[in-house]
């Protein structure tokens, strides 16, 4: 694998995992239609500052693994797949067993739970980068995905600032669409419908790039 093919590839899992509605969406949708427009982007860029740290602490934390044994690189491997597959299995399922009402209490309640802030930028930027670093599944999805896309004979601190800067720009680019349309993302994002379709397209994609990861050998 070629760090263009890792960047690429990489790039469709995380821009798929961006679009799933979170946390993370829900606070700085929050964040755009009940403080302002400065505020909410603030708030975007400290989770993307957050999630800078979780890929570099990754890349680096995981090198000397990936260095030590084929066995510790295949085990790593089959962690990450099976983690992308059960993601993926979870998103399919809760779209075929979760009804419009079911999915629309969850959107409702995923927003509300959502943490607020001041009006300042800086507080918006500690809110967003504080809730990043303290969520784990942001960092369970970063040691379990990075290292897979590590090319061997490349800087492990390198492939991470890049793997997580694409991510980064994924956000802010998605971030940046919700709050110039906040009127009519969060339309969008309390249909049910909508919902269910975005979890199955992503669940199935997640499902696939987990089995092939767990199939591909090293090369």
């Amino acid at each position: 694998m070629t760090i263009t093919q890792a960047v690429l590839s990489f790039a469709v899992v995380a821009g798929l995992l961006t679009l799933v509605p979170g946390i993370d969406t829900a606070l700085v949708l929050r964040s755009s239609l009940t403080r302002s427009r400065r505020y909410a982007f603030a708030t975007a860029l400290g989770i993307s500052t957050g999630a800078m740290v979780w890929g570099v602490a990754a890349a680096v934390g995981v090198s000397a693994l990936l260095a030590a044994s084929e066995f510790a690189y295949r085990a790593l491997t089959l962690a990450g797949a099976a983690y992308m597959v059960w993601l993926g299995a979870s998103l399919l399922w809760k779209s075929w067993k979760s009804g419009p009402a079911a999915a629309a209490a969850t959107l409702a309640a995923t927003a509300k739970a959502a943490p607020g802030g001041g009006r300042e930028l800086l507080q918006g930027w500690l809110t967003g980068t504080g809730t990043n670093l303290l969520n784990p599944k942001v960092g369970v999805f970063y040691i379990a995905t990075i290292p897979q896309f590590i090319p061997q004979g490349s800087s492990p601190l390198m492939m991470g600032v890049l793997l997580a800067g694409v991510h980064c720009v994924l956000t802010m680019l998605w971030f940046a669409g919700l709050i110039f349309g906040a009127g009519y993302a969060s339309r969008w994002l309390s249909g049910p419908r909508s919902v269910r379709v975005i979890d199955r397209v992503t669940g199935t994609v997640l499902v696939g790039f987990g089995l092939k990861l767990a199939l591909e050998p090293r090369h």
